[in-house]
């Protein structure tokens, strides 16, 4: 793994050493990697030079310390296409994980001139806020806010909520979705955002807005949501 004779940085090659093991399988998601003074003592080199490396590779992602115990492999990071219309729950069958939901709201509020401009009802009339977490294999993923119509959706329940609110629209009312417009920034959790989903408050997040309509043209929902950075990442196909 190290050469003592190459131009490249000693850190630099233990770096790419340690990724390409965690890419080829052999150091696994959640195992505990040596310490910096085994990788020093393994590679005769100094601690600053481990510690480089591994404080690049949890820069990066492949690795993430905990207090008292270590530094650790990983989990590997959910990649969501952008392109085609999918659900949370539909998202995660289809890699094999087990979708969940934790119900932190359910009430209706009055719509506010700028959500009433975006789902084309009237200002004041009434909306669903349904407030979740979204869970991957019982690990929670994203935390969700999401306003509804309640003249499009009537009759709509906990129950309801607590699964996919497309399934139930598409498979209950009969209503067909079409489109979405989503836009994505870069952010920081905050410090209730970071309790539910169980990161340090300041760990990066992403914030996603979607605005999804019907066959017919007419707005279903906005949905706001804060994903976990380190679970869940985006790609784009591009073509010239």
């Amino acid at each position: 793994m190290i050469n003592k004779h190459s131009p490249l940085p000693i850190y630099y090659q233990l770096e790419q050493g340690i990724k390409e093991m965690i890419e080829k399988g052999q150091l696994q998601p959640g195992e505990m990697i040596p310490s910096e003074r085994e990788w020093a003592e393994m590679y005769e080199i100094s601690r600053m030079t481990v510690r480089q490396a591994i404080n690049n590779l949890v820069n990066d992602g492949y690795l993430v310390r905990k207090r008292g115990k270590g530094t650790f492999v990983a989990t590997k990071k959910i990649e969501q296409p952008l392109k085609g219309l999918t659900s949370f729950s539909e998202d995660m069958r289809a890699r094999g994980m087990v979708p969940g939901t934790t119900l932190l709201a359910f009430h209706t509020i009055p719509a506010s001139p700028s959500f009433a401009s975006q789902l084309g009802i009237g200002e004041g009339e009434d909306v669903y806020e349904i407030r979740r977490i979204r869970l991957a294999d019982g690990l929670p993923m994203a935390l969700e806010t999401a306003y509804v119509p309640c003249s499009l959706v009537p009759g709509l329940t906990e129950q309801n909520v607590s699964g996919s609110i497309y399934e139930f629209i598409e498979n209950k009312l009969g209503l067909t979705i079409r489109s979405a417009t989503q836009v994505l920034e870069a952010s920081v959790a905050r410090k209730l955002e970071a309790e539910l989903l169980q990161i340090k408050e300041g760990a990066p997040v992403l914030l996603i807005q979607r605005n999804s309509y019907l066959q017919t043209g007419q707005p279903l929902e906005i949905v706001k949501s804060v994903y976990r950075a380190d679970r869940y990442k985006f790609m784009i196909e591009m073509e010239r």
